[in-house]
């Protein structure tokens, strides 16, 4: 006779591997394209300087307009996007009131994360964009776009729009002493932006 846990196989308690999303998947689920994906991409990385294994989350209006953002770096290596929900999960908070009193969001999330390796779709960014599209609903937000920041460039992952720059190294590239002060940059800036 043995003694011990049966694990539960039941679908509602999804694995592991059921907590990412695939780029075919991702363009199936009607997330609303960005009207300028270059431009977003220059004022996120102008706004936070990512280096590598640092993830942006941006909150932006229904006219385009950024409302609040913030970044953060995250353990690499993590697939599960239970753990990737969890951390953007916490920033939204920080940064944004929620919108769940709307009956349908109005307001869109976006994510870039900055990290090495090809610009292709990894399981990493699996994790990251089931992480953002559960954030997203946990926060009365819309799902907006996934994008990658790498040696070659930026991606939107699902879309098939890309460019060289900037890229996962242009932070070291600017001098120290030429760094603007970011507006909305510290978190206080963003409570206030967000309370206005």
């Amino acid at each position: 006779m043995t003694i011990g846990f049966v694990p539960d196989a039941s679908p509602a308690s999804p694995s592991v591997s059921s907590r990412t999303v695939e780029p075919a998947e991702w363009a199936d689920l009607g997330v609303p394209l960005l009207a300028n994906p270059r431009d977003v991409v220059k004022d996120l990385h102008a706004r936070h300087l990512p280096s590598p294994s640092t993830a942006v989350i941006a909150v932006y209006d229904p006219d385009g307009r950024i409302r609040a953002s913030a970044s953060f770096t995250g353990r690499s290596g993590v697939v599960d996007g239970w753990e990737r929900r969890n951390a953007l999960l916490s920033h939204l908070r920080r940064v944004f009131p929620h919108d769940l009193r709307l009956r349908e969001p109005v307001r869109t999330a976006v994510l870039l994360v900055c990290r090495g390796g090809a610009p292709g779709w990894t399981e990493e960014d699996g994790a990251w964009m089931w992480g953002l599209r559960d954030a997203c609903t946990l926060h009365g937000l819309r799902s907006g776009s996934y994008v990658t920041l790498t040696d070659d460039g930026w991606n939107v992952i699902g879309e098939n729009r890309a460019g060289r720059t900037p890229n996962a190294t242009s932070w070291s590239r600017r001098p120290s002493d030429a760094q603007p002060e970011i507006p909305g940059g510290s978190t206080q800036a963003l409570r206030r932006a967000a309370a206005r």
